[in-house]
């Protein structure tokens, strides 16, 4: 294949509708725009032919989107089963073959690439006579591009990342994992409270308990087994559920369930495909789980419409710890379900209603998800603020503040604190006697790299990132939601869930030890840590301001669709395919000094307050 590449080349990507792991997409088409390539991400119908290729009609569909937008580099992703990945892959591989679609053939396809799972890529690379680009999920954005072959001289120089923080953190953490310390680590005392594991158990009184006796962080990870048929797959959950309450290492089982349990909760599901996740689709089966998951506390998803009714049933068949919703998103926006964006909201904001009848705390799961589609530092910390404010205004008594860390992940850590530190001034503003926040921490869901080794070192890593952004209070974050380090690789089963608690537990532990003795710098007092944050906090505390001011009735889903539609919280790489949003895609954002900021038609950071100002002064 040729391989050489052009300024004019243009870059297309696809994946199965089935696999909803779309950051990588747009993480190396973001990546290549900043190089000043053209990308396009394929479209829903295109993303859905591709899953049976063989059926009339569906490579025409394919060939034509190729076609009608000059693509010459293609890129494949796939995430989940590794048999299916190369199934996917190598059908459609072999139809443009087939057609002669390849540049030594005549066609206009000058090379192929894929991206996934290490076990998938292997066996294209085989398949395929190494003839396909492959992308295993270890690369560095800088390798990435330069396996593109992309220029030295227009690679984004933000990108070649030497931070002295990264790289302290970086050793110390690999020491920690050569150490094999770790292996030794033992559960803290979370269990001593009287409603433990009982059926009025509660994360207000875990909480409690684990601050009384210093032993914060509450733990929490998300898992679940991947099995075809449904049964099994509820039998091996249901046996996880029980070895992991056995370690007591884990405080919060939060329930992988399937896109089928989230869309389609007790309904027929013959015909329907099966993306992964625990496939849970009654309400008993959930008690199973519960019981089978005790003394932990239980959580799970939302779901992607009948929000309100899901989260009764919730409450009453799991007890569930906290209840986690995405406002803006699980619906039309990132197709994961077919809610419209202004009824999701309602249905939001009817569900929270309930859940402060129940007196449960509410986490918001959003500003990655504006991550995830591009979004800006800022527009991050305000989306997470303005949930947060919502919540309070609704009744919610304690909320759950998630800071998604490594999101993209080529942030730095430095803008990683001053993100954090933002928000979290933000949002602990708003407490008082009625609102509480706990701080909820995570390594981004696209940090991990697929060598094992190597990923433990990163999970290590990210957690000293996570005790910097309160360096002087042992008693923040007061959760982790630990992300398995083989996630780039397979699901984690639960001896890999148990050594992946046990590396974020000793992390914590001798970091803390570190600064204690000088070892390791008190990130609280860092200058350029302490600069950014006062920019950050300047800029988003007067952007909130402006939207108080001009937005009617602000904090309800009419004011939240609003801020949307009008375009305050960008998402340029939204898959808006039909421009209902345009507003909301039509800014630019590019990696700047380690963060990732709005920019102009010439390449500049576009300050928030005066983007928002044309903003209003356009609203109807």
């Amino acid at each position: 294949m040729e391989t050489n590449i052009f300024q004019n080349d243009i870059f297309g990507f696809i994946k199965p509708l089935v696999d909803v792991h779309t950051m990588g997409i747009f993480t190396i088409s973001n990546l290549l725009r900043d190089c000043g390539y053209k990308t396009l991400i394929a479209e829903d119908d295109v993303a859905e032919a591709v899953e049976n290729i063989h059926k009339l009609n569906n490579y025409s569909l394919v060939k034509k989107w190729i076609l009608d937008n000059h693509i010459n580099r293609l890129g494949f992703s796939y995430r989940l089963d590794p048999k299916e990945g190369c199934d996917y892959f190598m059908s459609l591989y072999e139809h443009l073959k087939g057609d002669r679609m390849m540049r030594e053939d005549g066609g206009p396809l000058k090379e192929i690439s894929f991206a996934g799972l290490p076990d998938t890529c292997e066996m294209i690379s085989a398949k395929t006579n190494k003839e396909v680009l492959i992308f295993k999920g270890n690369e560095t954005p800088v390798e990435s591009l330069r396996k593109y072959k992309v220029p030295e001289n227009i690679l984004p120089p933000s990108l070649i990342n030497d931070n002295p923080y990264d790289n302290m953190r970086w050793d110390f953490a690999k020491q920690l994992i050569a150490s094999e310390r770790y292996k030794l680590e033992l559960p803290l005392d979370h269990l001593g409270y009287p409603e433990c594991g009982k059926d009025n158990d509660s994360f207000v009184a875990r909480l409690e308990y684990a601050i009384k006796k210093h032993t914060l962080p509450i733990i929490r990870t998300h898992s679940g087994p991947y099995n075809p048929n449904r049964l099994e797959a509820l039998k091996e959950y249901n046996s996880w559920c029980r070895t992991l309450a056995q370690s007591q290492l884990l405080d919060v089982l939060s329930i992988g369930s399937s896109q089928l349990t989230q869309a389609h909760f007790g309904e027929n599901w013959d015909g329907l495909p099966n993306g992964g996740g625990v496939p849970v689709n009654s309400e008993m089966e959930y008690r199973i789980i519960k019981e089978n998951a005790k003394p932990m506390l239980v959580r799970t998803y939302s779901g992607t419409k009948d929000v309100p009714t899901l989260a009764r049933i919730h409450e009453k068949a799991l007890n569930i710890s906290w209840h986690a919703l995405s406002f803006w998103w699980f619906d039309e926006l990132d197709g994961r379900g077919h809610n419209s964006l202004l009824e999701n909201l309602r249905e939001h904001f009817d569900a929270i209603r309930y859940i402060v009848t129940t007196g449960k705390p509410v986490e918001p799961n959003v500003p990655h998800h504006f991550a995830f589609r591009g979004s800006d530092d800022i527009s991050y910390i305000i989306s997470g603020y303005l949930a947060a404010k919502a919540c309070k205004k609704l009744g919610v008594k304690h909320l759950i503040l998630q800071n998604m860390l490594n999101t993209p992940k080529y942030t730095w850590g430095v803008q990683d604190l001053a993100k954090g530190r933002t928000l979290l001034k933000l949002v602990r503003g708003l407490e008082d006697k009625n609102f509480k926040v706990s701080l909820q921490s995570r390594a981004g869901l696209d940090y991990f790299a697929p060598d094992l080794e190597y990923a433990k070192v990163q999970l290590a890593a990210v957690t000293c990132l996570m005790d910097d952004i309160e360096p002087e209070n042992y008693d923040s974050p007061e959760i982790i939601h630990v992300v398995n380090y083989c996630e780039a690789v397979r699901l984690a089963t639960p001896p890999i869930i148990k050594e992946s608690i046990q590396i974020t537990l000793n992390a914590l532990k001798e970091y803390r030890i570190a600064r204690a003795m000088g070892k390791v710098p008190n990130m609280k007092y860092d200058r350029d840590v302490m600069e950014r944050t006062d920019v950050l906090y300047s800029e988003a505390q007067s952007a909130i301001e402006l939207l108080e001011r001009n937005i009617p009735n602000l904090y309800t889903p009419e004011g939240f669709y609003k801020v949307f539609n009008e375009g305050f919280l960008p998402v340029p790489y939204l898959m808006d395919q039909n421009r209902k949003f345009k507003k909301a895609t039509q800014y630019h954002t590019a990696i700047k000094n380690g963060g990732i900021s709005v920019i102009d038609e010439n390449g500049d950071i576009f300050n928030t307050i005066k983007r928002y100002k044309s903003i209003i002064s356009k609203m109807n």
